[in-house]
């Protein structure tokens, strides 16, 4: 592996920087501030980085001399950094989430990093506009992959494969699943996982939507080869539209 290359003189701080940058974000962030007093320094404290562009390629490169954690009260971590290539911009990345299983990461796009301005608040507002929402976007699939792990196939003769949807008293529809395509599928179509529900859930606030939302999830499950049920409204004058059920079967309709 080739020597890292060293940067010039250079008198910008990252530890000033990403102090600033803490107080420009959202939240309440605690800075942590490394000085590399050797090179092996550098990736110990980008371990969890997670990126695999333009980040990744400076770590790899260059020999980045110091580096700057910030954690959010909410756990939220991210990485500063020189910019070996512009000595008017910080690298800035997102920090992938600790103690989640390997598998957990399989299919999920990294949050890769940005470069932004020296000017702190400048900075601020990419990293709230670009970086950390799509954090969130690869944190959330993280943590659903980390509560639906990859399912066995069903042995031969089992009972099939099936969505349980259920009205909710604020109008919001409960689904259960325990197998994971399907559970994508319901994420990908709006539906939130709810800890306390045990469940995922599609809000009701706009039932047009909902309604749309629910055709749309039906269809893809009915291609995967899974049924979906719908129990009956938890309140009176409910209703909504499923996709076509099968001769003979019924389901329950629900407007507002």
């Amino acid at each position: 592996m080739p020597a890292p290359r060293p940067l010039p003189d250079d008198s910008r701080d990252v530890e000033s920087f990403a102090t600033v940058l803490s107080e420009e974000l959202p939240g309440t962030w605690t800075v942590h501030h490394h000085q590399h007093q050797r090179h092996e320094e550098q990736f110990l404290h980008a371990e969890e980085v997670w990126d695999l562009n333009e980040v990744a390629a400076a770590l790899a490169e260059y020999a980045l001399g110091a580096d700057a954690h910030l954690v959010r009260d909410d756990g939220t971590r991210l990485y500063v950094t020189l910019h070996p290539r512009h000595e008017e911009e910080f690298l800035v990345a997102a920090m992938a989430p600790s103690g989640a299983a390997p598998e957990a990461f399989a299919g999920v796009r990294e949050a890769d990093g940005i470069a932004v301005p020296a000017d702190p608040e400048r900075a601020a507002r990419s990293i709230t506009a670009d970086l950390l929402p799509r954090y969130d976007v690869a944190l959330a699939q993280v943590r659903h992959n980390t509560m639906n792990p990859p399912q066995p196939l069903p042995a031969p003769g089992a009972q099939p494969q099936q969505v349980v949807m259920t009205w909710l008293e604020n109008g919001s529809l409960a689904a259960v699943t325990t197998v994971r395509p399907a559970a994508e599928t319901l994420v990908s179509e709006g539906f939130v996982w709810d800890t306390a529900a045990n469940a995922y859930v599609l809000s009701g606030d706009d039932t047009r939507a909902q309604g749309r939302a629910v055709q749309a999830a039906g269809a893809r499950l009915a291609r995967l080869g899974i049924a979906t049920v719908l129990r009956a409204a938890a309140r009176p004058a409910a209703e909504a539209t499923l996709p076509a059920a099968p001769p003979g079967a019924r389901t329950a309709a629900r407007t507002r």
